[in-house]
């Protein structure tokens, strides 16, 4: 650093050097002393120039230290420690890292416009139940939407979301399932698990039927007139899962169910209607369908699947139908 002095008052100092101005004595007349070496030193100069110690700037009362690291802050505009960057509180209020930070939790999302409504058996609406958030748990205890008197429901039995405006539902692995009712056309899968009336039907695929090898003797075999190979097969499951009833399916052949008309009938169920669905071939698909019926045609759910406005589900013994606003 350069010190001016009388010889040097004129003349120009240094390039880029700071000139500090002389006398550094304290308003009250006596200098200020090194508290390193104890010298007098000028107190407009930032370091003692017999021991090169920084010196400490003057703090006024009225201006608190760093809270973090001690260090005196001279300005008490200052909203940043100069020492540590810890905020001071000055000015506008900054919050240190992570404060007021919330843990993300689907419930306290925006609640969905979402609403599912109980359907009675007349089809009359009863109570209606909005979604809590991104995820809505349904069961018998412990859920945000409850049906404590409902002995078909396990006690977590279904789970709702609603992502990207959009709305599915979800199994949670309970008792008797999770049921959405057909609103068009069905291309059965291998497992698919059919709600008609009471009566519950598993879809399976068979495959191809190999060629039988010829007889030593040349000799044909009799057998039942078929309209043609069996690749799939429809299973009339009890409530203890074991299978009563097998309704073969092939290529080519529609198929008719109902209480009294159809190729499959089931005269001792009340709540199916007397042409209820159907199950028509596409080639080597097969494709449900409801054929009008009055309780519907329901399909067990399997991973996630999506609901829309109007949609009907089947939880326990309850009903209920997608409202949105």
């Amino acid at each position: 650093m350069a010190m001016n002095s009388p010889a040097s008052a004129g003349a120009a100092g240094m390039p880029a050097t700071r000139v500090y101005p002389s006398g550094g004595e304290k308003a009250g007349g006596a200098s200020p002393k090194c508290s390193a070496c104890g010298h007098e030193v000028d107190a407009s100069l930032p370091f003692c120039a017999f021991c090169g110690a920084k010196m400490e700037a003057p703090v006024t009362a009225s201006t608190p230290p760093c809270p973090k690291c001690g260090t005196a802050t001279t300005d008490p505009s200052f909203r940043f420690c100069p020492n540590c960057a810890t905020p001071l509180g000055k000015g506008e209020r900054v919050s240190a890292p992570h404060e007021a930070t919330a843990v993300f939790s689907a419930k306290r999302a925006t609640q969905p416009p979402v609403q599912l409504v109980v359907v009675a058996e007349d089809g009359t609406k009863g109570s209606r139940h909005p979604l809590v958030g991104e995820e809505t748990t349904i069961g018998r205890a412990g859920a945000d939407i409850c049906f404590a008197d409902d002995a078909y429901l396990s006690p977590m039995h279904t789970l709702a979301l609603w992502k990207d405006g959009k709305l599915s539902v979800r199994d949670l692995g309970s008792r008797n399932g999770t049921w959405v009712f057909l609103s068009g056309p069905h291309k059965l899968v291998d497992g698919d698990l059919v709600l008609m009336g009471s009566q519950l039907l598993r879809f399976r695929r068979l495959g191809y039927p190999g060629p039988h090898p010829p007889e030593a003797d040349a000799t044909r075999r009799m057998g039942s007139l078929i309209p043609s190979a069996d690749i799939a097969c429809l299973s009339q499951l009890r409530s203890d899962g074991s299978v009563r009833d097998v309704f073969h399916l092939s290529p080519g052949r529609d198929v008719a169910l109902g209480r009294d008309k159809g190729d499959w009938v089931f005269p001792y169920d009340p709540s199916m209607s007397g042409s209820h669905a159907t199950v028509k071939s596409e080639d080597a698909d097969f494709v449900l369908g409801d054929a009008g019926s009055r309780n519907g045609v329901a399909i067990a759910v399997r991973g996630d699947q999506p609901l829309t406005k109007g949609s009907k589900i089947l939880v326990g013994d309850r009903l209920l139908m997608v409202e949105m606003a």
